[in-house]
């Protein structure tokens, strides 16, 4: 692996140096005097070391009546008094679970406020065990909690790291997936990548913020970033499950990017490029400078031109395809025309080419691959060809009316995944200039036209419609007339519910509803949306849609004009076939 420079990542080196050092004789003038002085604050006799502090007392010959009345005259009962006026409130009709947050929850600041990590430390030296009262502490949430806040102010507190193996050894490892101590100890850093891990494979729809949170965790540190990394192309290697792997492992990489740390050297470490040092090299040279230039794209397109081309693994890097699609989609990026069809033809490889097992067969339009494996070029020429022609439209500065010519064209092309994801980041470029709709003449602008037969054609491009829409209906359009600006946002909910035509559903109705919620969004255009939907839905219905879009057609301001007297208007048929075949809460 080449050499990393780690200066990004913090908390990554320990301090294990400790003082040490056997104690000498003591004195016992000394420890009297020492002893005394503890003895003479408030409820000492409450604390933990009483006894060890009254053994050294006696066996450095102290009066017994002297402790006994120094103990008795500071004690002040402060713990028992708070115990008595807890009881007087429950007395007085104030719940005992909101007496028990509240003594808890005044717990927990003052600890906050006064903790010593140094102090906290000793506790293992004199008690010589795990202290009773710590293994009763983390059955507690409240306390778990606190030890999380304490332990990301303390990493290098011995205590609480301990504290956080305990709470790992106990199960509640799912609760530490943020904890920066988690990510020093191995074993517990382990666990709690195990439950993130499992946690993003069984997510549904909320399968994006599972990868946030893991993603947040492994780029704490260089160390837990590549030992997680590691891990991941291991179990990417396996038949079932292993691209789910493969995809975390690319969004972990993203958000190390995000954060601004350069993790290429590691990536190339791991993908395989070592045995192609000139690919490897100008891969290394752009992902490491986040931009393209063609003498790297040249070396490549000779590379994976030739007879027997590196892995096409190596340029499906999701950093390089995103500038590839930039570089040719993205209005205003120049490109020199003398290597403009070699960028074409990478983005084209990386897209169309696959590896089949086995030997070559007859007619396959292929090359004999690595290891008894073939590589299938069928697609490659159509998808160039695709992408060379909407490049054409994108890189024009024709307005919407002289677009409607190339109209067939780029509903040929839509079909090529590729392209449409091209497509919706040249439409986003577009539409979202500033004077964009100000200067529209149509209801619907042919460039979000563009995206209805996007959404039709390719399901996993739906999370960037949606977010593209979503952006879009939020943008402030001042200079547009209000009633302009409605009819806009109008357009823009035919196209979320074209969307959830096409089978996104969840995430459109979801977002309505928070929409709704939040109370920010005219109610005319939430009672749009369900007159709109109403019309193009049937039974039968999951439980969730009807969770989400039952409390918007239930209520009396969005839908109270849309009733009839009867029950044959699509509201009530919706409310009652709700009632008749789920149970409402």
């Amino acid at each position: 692996m080449e050499e990393y420079d780690d200066k990004g990542w913090d908390g990554d080196a320990m301090d294990g140096d400790s003082d040490g050092g056997e104690e000498s004789n003591e004195n016992p003038q000394e420890v009297l005097k020492e002893c005394l002085h503890k003895f003479s604050t408030p409820d000492y006799i409450m604390e933990p070391g009483i006894f060890a502090q009254l053994k050294r007392y006696f066996q450095a010959g102290g009066n017994p009546e002297q402790v006994i009345e120094l103990l008795s005259q500071n004690y002040t009962a402060v713990a028992q008094m708070a115990n008595l006026l807890a009881e007087w409130l429950i007395l007085g009709g104030v719940k005992v679970t909101d007496v028990q947050a509240m003594v808890e929850n005044h717990l927990k600041d003052m600890i906050l406020k006064t903790f010593d990590p140094k102090k906290a430390d000793t506790i293992f030296s004199e008690e010589g065990e795990t202290p009773g009262w710590l293994t009763e502490m983390i059955e507690h949430p409240t306390w778990r909690s606190l030890i999380y806040r304490l332990a990301e102010e303390y990493p290098d507190c011995l205590m609480l790291n301990f504290t956080i193996k305990l709470i790992s050894d106990a199960g509640f490892q799912g609760e530490i997936t943020s904890i920066s101590t988690a990510a020093q100890q191995i074993e517990v850093f382990s666990r709690v990548l195990k439950t993130a891990i499992t946690g993003f494979l069984q997510s549904g729809d909320d399968w994006q913020t599972s990868i946030q949170e893991c993603a947040k965790m492994v780029c704490h540190g260089q160390h837990t970033y590549v030992y997680s990394q590691v891990l991941l192309q291991v179990l990417a290697q396996e038949s079932k499950g292993g691209s789910n792997m493969k995809r975390l492992s690319q969004e972990i990489t993203r958000c190390a990017q995000k954060n601004r740390h350069d993790v290429t050297p590691i990536t190339m470490a791991l993908n395989g490029a070592s045995g192609y040092p000139q690919a490897r090299q100008a891969l290394t040279s752009m992902l490491s400078r986040n931009t393209l230039n063609p003498a790297d794209i040249t070396v490549l397109y000779r590379n994976y031109s030739a007879l027997d081309p590196p892995p096409t693994d190596l340029i499906r890097n999701p950093q390089f395809l995103e500038l590839l699609v930039d570089a040719l989609f993205k209005p205003g990026v120049k490109l020199n025309p003398e290597h403009k069809s070699k960028y074409m033809y990478l983005l084209a490889y990386a897209a169309s080419v696959c590896e089949v097992p086995g030997k070559e067969g007859k007619g396959q339009k292929g090359v004999q691959g690595r290891r008894g494996t073939a590589l299938s070029k069928d697609e490659l020429k159509a998808t160039a060809q695709a992408i060379e022609k909407v490049h054409a439209v994108c890189c024009s500065t024709r307005g919407s009316t002289e677009l409607i010519a190339d109209l067939s064209t780029l509903y040929q092309c839509i079909r090529f995944p590729v392209v449409s994801v091209g497509m919706v980041r040249w439409v986003e470029s577009t539409v979202t200039e500033p004077s964009y709709f100000k200067l529209c003449t149509e209801h619907t602008p042919i460039h979000l036209a563009l995206l209805d037969e996007v959404a039709a054609c390719h399901p996993l491009l739906h999370p960037k419609v949606l977010s593209l829409l979503v952006c879009l209906f939020e943008s402030k359009q001042d200079e547009l007339e209000i009633l302009v600006q409605l009819e806009m946002r109008k357009m823009l909910l035919d196209r979320m519910v074209n969307l959830l035509s096409r089978g996104c559903v969840v995430p459109v109705v979801k977002y309505v509803k928070q929409c709704w919620q939040k109370g920010d969004t005219d109610i005319s255009l939430i009672r749009y949306f369900v007159t709109e939907v109403l019309e193009a839905i049937a039974p039968p219905y999951s439980p969730e849609f009807v969770q989400l879009f039952l409390p918007m057609v239930e209520n009396e301001e969005i839908t109270g004009t849309m009733r009839c007297d009867g029950e044959n208007d699509p509201v009530s048929e919706f409310i009652g076939h709700c009632k008749a075949n789920f149970t409402l809460v």
